[in-house]
């Protein structure tokens, strides 16, 4: 007998540590080349090269990541992306995230820790941030180095900055957008903010004016003259361009309530209801129950009966309010109608000849046939066709 026993390893690795700084893209990219080499041979045949590989991705000790920190895989075939901004409250603190790979072939695993140490800018944040939305890119092809490097290179040839920086990088299926159709390579859409330290140039104002703003509200393209700059490669939706000054920003401070010691107020001890209850009569509240509505359904059953019943006025107080006159036309109509019925009941119909017996069935008597001058024009049949039908059928039977 052969035993066959398949056993799942797991390996752990020294910790990968990153330094980012806040308010500025984070992009840390999990690869796949990188963890292939990291599990053992397959004993079976197959590709090892193109294992579908997944991660999984949590804050140490947690369920989950932090707030700031996303994570986007598309495939088992594709790298995994770590991206997110930190903000100022994360600056000296270091987050350990654990990286599990997963091998869907061969059900190994491996693991190793990214420790995030957050440094803090010597300009935080940026005064001036834009934000744009593009709509021919995923986020995870945004998130390559060369595509966001050849964007900010076009913001910053229309913008003219010192300092640029890409702060963050959004789904627009995480602002409510829907999920494209997969016809004519359709995307999802992106938003992306960046920050400089020089006010907006007159390009990006562009879309401010009355005359764009107006195009917009009607579904239309307004006219940018930078435009031309990005076409190439990234189709912006101008009308969906945020344009902040933090610099007029009031701040708005929101006092949080005190959490407290988390233990309750001394209230006493607890007093649990006796064992024996006291019984209730549930009596007067049946009779309350039914009696209101019995009451109500007979005072209703008695006005409707005396609307029916009392107040008809009846054929003879009818006829006596009604003119003479009218009465007799009325009955002389009556009896008019009544006449005809009774004339209709008396009349004589000739049925039809199509009804008529060709010949007498127990004799074999032929019957002759009626002369047209014998009978009322009524009763002729609807189609003369019937009537040659009938005579020849008639000559047929006579030769026999």
């Amino acid at each position: 007998m052969l035993f066959l026993v398949v056993t799942i390893l797991s390996r752990s690795h020294a910790d990968l540590n990153v330094y980012p700084s806040a308010g500025v893209l984070f992009v840390h990219v999990l690869e796949r080349e990188y963890f292939k080499g990291e599990f053992p041979p397959y004993p079976k045949s197959g590709d090892a090269s193109n294992d579908p590989i997944t991660f999984n991705t949590n804050l140490m000790g947690y369920p989950d990541r932090p707030g700031w920190l996303r994570y986007i895989q598309r495939t088992p075939h594709s790298d995994g992306v770590l991206y997110g901004s930190p903000t100022a409250e994360h600056v000296g603190k270091s987050t350990v995230i654990e990286i599990t790979a997963y091998n869907r072939r061969s059900f190994e695993t491996a693991r190793h820790n990214l420790v995030i140490n957050i440094m803090a800018t010597e300009e935080f944040p940026l005064p001036y941030q834009a934000e744009f939305y593009i709509r021919n890119m995923n986020v995870e092809e945004m998130l390559a180095s060369e595509v966001l490097g050849d964007f900010l290179g076009a913001v910053k040839n229309v913008w003219q900055p010192e300092r640029l920086n890409a702060i963050n990088i959004t789904s627009a299926l995480d602002r409510g957008g829907r999920v494209p159709l997969p016809i004519n390579d359709l995307k999802e859409g992106v938003y992306v903010m960046v920050g400089a330290d020089v006010s907006f140039s007159s390009c990006l104002r562009e879309v401010e004016n009355p005359h764009n703003q107006l195009r917009c509200s009607q579904e239309m393209e307004p006219v940018i003259s930078c435009d031309k700059k990005f076409r190439a490669q990234f189709h912006i939706d101008w009308c969906k361009i945020s344009l902040v000054d933090i610099n007029k920003v009031v701040p708005v401070y929101v006092t949080r309530p005190d959490p407290g010691s988390g233990v309750l107020p001394e209230i006493g001890e607890y007093n649990p209801p006796p064992e024996s209850l006291k019984s209730r009569d549930y009596f007067s509240d049946f009779i309350v129950t039914l009696a209101v509505p019995a009451a109500v359904a007979c005072v209703l059953f008695f006005i409707l009966g005396y609307t029916m019943c009392c107040r008809r006025e009846g054929v003879k107080k009818r006829n006596m309010q009604t003119p003479d006159i009218q009465l007799v036309h009325h009955n002389s109509i009556q009896k008019s109608s009544k006449e005809l019925r009774s004339m209709s009941k008396n009349r004589e119909i000739s049925w039809p000849l199509s009804t008529l017996p060709v010949f007498n069935p127990v004799s074999g008597e032929v019957v002759p046939p009626i002369h047209p001058d014998n009978y009322e024009t009524t009763s002729m049949p609807l189609m003369q066709t019937q009537q040659l039908t009938k005579g020849k059928k008639t000559h047929k039977i006579r030769e026999k």
